[in-house]
């Protein structure tokens, strides 16, 4: 499937939303305001999701592996999302990367707008994944690049300003890189794989970088920050942003559950890609962020996925009598050309690869 033509999609006008906010209007848009049914119940009483102590795996005894290990199985099995500490990268590069993005989303919105996202692309600033005039926007604004491998660079869209931007991202993105080939080949062996499998499987994964600024708003009770979706990625790693509001919420049994950040790690979850490789044992969870009435909120989120030649279904081994296969053979890049071609609708993109019985 072929991306939607540029010419094709017509948006309608996008307000910036911290233009909005510098207004001081307590007026929101029709676009942003949800259906009633949409609408998010602000509860900023939060959820401890489970807490993965990498150092454990890295260079813990035999119990305290085998221990983190049943630890992180039970994480990706009943959550789908956990949060690592201990995970080996500097604090400083977190700081520094938090800095930049924080910059550069504080520069004038002319400045910004150098970056356009084009309608039907996920690179540059503005609003991703927005298709129609009458479709609601998320109370964010985004800046996404493309990372790895450097072909799905687009280099007019990296910015000159501030001048350490594009250095700070490069030393930040080999990092968040080497965690994730770690953490597949933990999820490998909790799976009782070979620990290699994922990445002899992957390819050059592929891997991009999303700045996303949720300024406070004056109804948070109307809007949304980012509409619920699950990711289409291997593996998705947020970091949020120090003295953030409280943003993140995921979808539990059924209730949107917010979730409480742990002081310097990293929050991991599972895409739409483990679910189908693992088929269907270790399964992407649908996520939304909410906004707040005082508090801005800061969130740099990495996605880490095979490469767009490889063709990907559930591995052989997980499935059996008990587990048939529950996801058809598909190419991942016309899998991620499906995703970015539709709106954030839940795990509706998922349907795609789903067997119908």
């Amino acid at each position: 499937m072929a991306p939607a033509a540029i010419s094709d999609i017509k948006v309608g006008h996008i307000d910036d939303v911290q233009e909005l906010r510098k207004s001081k209007t307590s007026q929101i848009p029709e676009r942003f305001i949800r259906d009633r049914t949409e609408r998010p119940t602000l509860d900023y009483s939060c959820t401890n999701i489970p807490v993965v102590d990498l150092s454990k795996l890295f260079q813990g005894s035999k119990d305290e592996f085998c221990n983190e290990i049943l630890n992180l199985m039970t994480s990706c099995k009943e959550w789908g999302f956990f949060q690592v500490i201990n995970h080996g990268i500097d604090l400083e590069l977190l700081e520094r990367i938090e800095k930049v993005a924080m910059e550069f989303f504080m520069m004038p919105l002319e400045e910004k707008q150098k970056y356009p996202m084009i309608p039907g692309t996920v690179q540059g600033y503005g609003q991703a994944f927005v298709f129609s005039e009458d479709q609601k926007l998320d109370w964010c604004n985004m800046f996404a690049l493309g990372l790895e491998p450097h072909c799905v660079r687009n280099p007019k869209l990296w910015p000159t300003k501030p001048s350490d931007f594009c250095e700070t991202v490069e030393i930040y993105s080999r990092e968040i890189r080497k965690l994730c080939k770690n953490l597949l080949k933990y999820i490998a062996i909790t799976l009782n794989l070979n620990e290699d499998i994922f990445e002899e499987m992957f390819g050059v994964a592929v891997q991009a970088v999303r700045m996303n600024y949720y300024p406070a708003c004056p109804r948070p009770d109307l809007v949304l920050g980012l509409s619920p979706h699950s990711d289409g990625s291997a593996l998705t790693v947020l970091q949020q942003g120090k003295g953030s509001s409280i943003g993140l919420q995921i979808l539990k049994d059924g209730k949107w559950i917010p979730v409480q950040p742990v002081p310097n790690a990293l929050v991991i979850n599972i895409g739409d890609t483990i679910e189908v490789l693992t088929n269907g044992r270790y399964k992407s969870v649908e996520h939304r962020a909410v906004t707040h009435k005082e508090k801005d909120r800061l969130s740099i989120v990495t996605f880490y996925a095979p490469s767009y030649e490889i063709e990907l279904g559930p591995i052989s081994e997980l499935v059996d009598d008990k587990n048939p296969c529950k996801y058809r053979r598909y190419n991942h890049g016309e899998y991620s050309k499906h995703y970015v071609t539709n709106k954030l609708q839940g795990k509706k993109t998922l349907e795609f690869a789903k067997i119908k019985n």
